[in-house]
């Protein structure tokens, strides 16, 4: 089975990193600083959809320099704030990987900060295809990271499925015709993404290998 997954709370717990960053940012921008639940709703958006969901009256002509400083301040705290993979992630991608399965990734991240995330948390080896947010015209909540994904191995929408923590992602994958998986342990609770139409929820990564033995 062809494999899709998000990266910012699917496999790597980067909450407390993003929200540091978005406040931090705020404060240096003299904008009001979002709580970290309001922030936690933005994850997997790429960045300027996320600041303009927070803040909705930002003029364009600003965008720019938001952007500039975001990237400035996670630099600066990416090396205090060191994100890892959730419990039991490398075990599992690494069985699911063995037993046959094509592994890739569809992130709203940079492409430089995904690889290099990939690249320190020992799992890059374990993934065909990366796609970042450089390389679609447009991002989750749309079809076409998935879409692309699909396209590069030739693989039919029901042999792949989708795992991710957001509704973006569960709307990504259904609107690409794939079966989708959400996780309960990253920035959306089971209910949330049961209502986005998620057509599984797990509690851990490790219940996704028995998941897709069963086809």
């Amino acid at each position: 089975m062809l494999l899709i997954f998000d990266f910012d709370g699917t496999l790597a717990d980067t909450r407390e990193l993003i929200v540091e960053t978005n406040q931090e940012v705020m404060r240096r921008m003299g904008y009001p600083v979002k709580s970290e639940d309001e922030i936690g709703a933005t994850i997997g958006l790429p960045l300027v959809e996320g600041l303009l969901h927070m803040f909705p009256d930002l003029p364009k002509e600003s965008l720019d320099a938001w952007v500039s400083m975001y990237r400035e301040v996670f630099e600066d705290l990416r090396h205090r704030i060191v994100p890892s993979l959730f419990p039991g992630v490398k075990e599992t991608l690494t069985k699911l990987h063995s037993d046959g399965h094509v592994l890739t990734v569809a992130s709203s991240r940079k492409n430089a900060s995904l690889n290099g995330f990939l690249q320190d948390m020992g799992v890059a080896p374990l993934f065909s295809y990366v796609v970042g947010v450089e390389d679609v015209t447009k991002a989750k909540p749309h079809p076409e990271p998935v879409l692309k994904t699909l396209e590069a191995f030739g693989c039919p929408a029901s042999g792949a499925m989708v795992i991710g923590d957001m509704p973006v992602d569960i709307r990504m994958g259904a609107g690409a015709g794939v079966r989708t998986c959400g996780v309960s342990y990253g920035n959306a609770s089971r209910e949330i993404l049961l209502s986005a139409g998620a057509d599984y929820v797990i509690d851990s990564l490790p219940e996704l290998i028995s998941l897709v033995a069963i086809g």
